[in-house]
């Protein structure tokens, strides 16, 4: 697609953001020069201008047949940052030309990151009522009224959750970044060759000696874990062995019995075993995901799922009897060949499973993804059996007595909805609000995983306050991550990554 951009007066917005508002109505869209030329896609010219009280953004849309354009402002205020209120015109602006352009209506509107509940709880935390907060989404954003209340009632149950875990504490991720086989829609980093696979006995030495690395580090920064999440990739990939060896590297180095919420992320039910779980629950992991994405056994075997539904039953059964505290089920609606009707019984034997966990993601196929290799057409702006499965589970959680406690939007979604996790309540998944919502610091061990540090708040739990955030990545792939040195012949083996965490905490001086 062709976009440009033209600025007058002292206007600065960032393209990446004017690239989302497009893909809002052309998921999948590819930009730069290579793809200027395409004649199918319509071009599209944003025309950002200061004016004497605001910024107005004129958009034009245009192909080979038809032209639309439209201008809308939006007045500076104290609700807002200059940066902020670019932003609003030329959402506003998009969104008008493309339903006019396109005769479509997002329910989202011109809400495109990651972290919807954020922009809640900014309202929130500013004073607002969740009346007045749903209201100013509607407004500002365009919000159908739906997604409104759901993105406020998650912020104000994640905000009520979080609110002991900021300064002073972090998490801990690790990563086992391999798969039995690999779904077509699969953008993780995870292995699934048998040369890529035989890298797994190597894989934990390595994995197990930066755990350690961490756990050293964040005791010598002083600060508590509130929650370790071992996900991937599928971790019970790993052999009764291999999985002992990572969980008793944890269990030797911390005391997990102080941990609120330990998660191992199983995932396939073909990899799930009694004596697994049994290991698992004495080494001290409190939650667990036994994930089936549906219980079509046609369409688990078109996306590349080797399991059945039978595998997930018989694996549902074995995490319940292992006395594990709390069980995770994923579905995904709108799969390929997957119709509303499918969708619905899947969500209807997973409430009866009766899960602490349910999670809902929303089909989205990244860049990377098998399915897109055979050339299929799966981009879909207007999905009525993905809204409908969409709206499905979130009144029949509701009505069994769930509750949304966090919610992610990503690019490329069918009918451009939303993930959701629903919970029992006292069973919300808290490794995925502290990572979401960016509470507190999430150290990071294995490849492909990223340390996300977090500044803490200098008044408390204070969000007024903005936060610091800077990211080390590990090695993405396994065999680049099996290259780093070895701390026990090396001495540390990120000195340069170490001394930059200690900096960033201000504590420079006590690295030894």
């Amino acid at each position: 697609m062709k976009l440009t951009l033209e600025t007058n007066g002292n206007v600065e917005i960032n393209t990446y953001y004017l690239q989302t508002l497009c893909m809002i109505f052309w998921p999948g869209v590819r930009f730069g020069a290579a793809h200027e030329s395409d004649e199918d896609e319509p071009s599209v010219k944003f025309l950002m201008t200061e004016e004497p009280d605001g910024i107005s953004a004129r958009v034009t849309i245009s192909d080979k047949t038809k032209m639309t354009s439209v201008k809308r402002e939006v007045s500076f205020s104290d609700e807002h940052t200059r940066a902020s209120t670019a932003k609003l015109a030329a959402g506003n602006a998009m969104l008008d030309a493309g339903g006019q352009f396109m005769h479509y209506s997002p329910s989202w509107g011109i809400m495109t990151g990651v972290r919807p509940a954020k922009v809640a709880s900014d309202y929130l935390h500013r004073g607002y009522t969740p009346a007045k907060t749903r209201a100013a989404l509607r407004s500002e954003y365009s919000l159908f009224p739906r997604k409104a209340a759901l993105v406020t009632e998650v912020a104000q149950l994640e905000d009520k959750i979080a609110a002991p875990y900021y300064n002073g504490w972090c998490s801990l991720y690790i990563s086992i970044p391999f798969c039995p086989s690999r779904c077509i829609y699969c953008s993780f980093v995870s292995y699934t060759s048998k040369k890529l696979l035989s890298l797994i006995p190597d894989y934990v030495k390595a994995v197990c000696l930066e755990i350690k690395e961490k756990l050293d580090l964040i005791k010598r920064l002083g600060l508590k874990i509130a929650a370790v999440y071992i996900g991937g990739g599928t971790p019970t990939i790993l052999t009764e062995e291999q999985l002992t060896e990572v969980l008793t590297t944890v269990y030797d180095n911390y005391d997990v019995s102080t941990l609120l919420e330990y998660t191992l992320e199983a995932g396939r039910p073909d990899t799930i075993t009694g004596e697994k779980l049994r290991i698992a629950k004495k080494l001290g992991v409190t939650r667990i995901s036994v994930n089936t994405q549906t219980i079509n056994d046609t369409v688990l075997e078109s996306i590349g799922r080797h399991h059945t539904a039978a595998d997930f039953y018989r694996a549902f059964e074995t995490a319940v009897n292992s006395g594990i505290d709390c069980i995770n089920t994923d579905l995904i609606a709108g799969l390929p060949g997957e119709s509303f009707v499918s969708f619905s019984k899947s969500f209807d034997k997973v409430v009866e499973l009766h899960p602490e966990n349910i999670t809902v993601h929303t089909f989205s196929v990244k860049k990377a993804a098998e399915i897109l290799r055979h050339g299929a057409s799966v981009y879909s702006r207007v999905n009525k059996e993905a809204g409908k499965s969409v709206d499905y589970s979130q009144i029949g959680a509701k009505e069994a007595g769930y509750r949304p406690y966090y919610l992610y939007r990503q690019k490329n979604t069918v009918g451009n909805y939303e993930n959701v996790g629903f919970s029992l309540d006292g069973y919300e998944g808290l490794y995925n609000i502290f990572m979401m919502e960016e509470i507190h610091t999430v150290f990071a061990a294995g490849a492909g995983a990223v340390t996300r540090l977090v500044s803490e708040r200098a008044d408390g739990t204070d969000m007024k306050i903005p936060v610091r955030i800077e990211r080390i990545f590990n090695p993405k792939y396994p065999y680049e991550y099996l290259r780093r040195p070895d701390p026990e012949k090396q001495g540390d083996a990120n000195p340069s990554d170490e001394r930059r965490i200690f900096e960033f905490y201000g504590r420079g001086d006590d690295i030894i």
